[in-house]
């Protein structure tokens, strides 16, 4: 499933970080954490993986 915005990809892209251990879980906030906790890595992957350049700044 692809994201449906650039926030909700960057977002993705940061649990995904955190998921592989990049990132420590409690540098993440808001909808990014929960994604972390809600999410797996492949639902991760794909969100992440979203083209940008068509994608609106934020979802109404």
């Amino acid at each position: 499933m692809p994201a449906k915005s650039k926030a909700q990809q960057k977002a993705a892209g940061a649990a995904l970080s955190a998921k592989h251990g990049d990132t420590k879980m409690k540098d993440l906030k808001g909808a990014s954490k929960d994604m972390a906790k809600s999410m797996s890595e492949d639902q991760l992957e794909d969100f992440a993986s979203t083209e940008r350049k068509s994608l609106p700044e934020r979802k109404d």
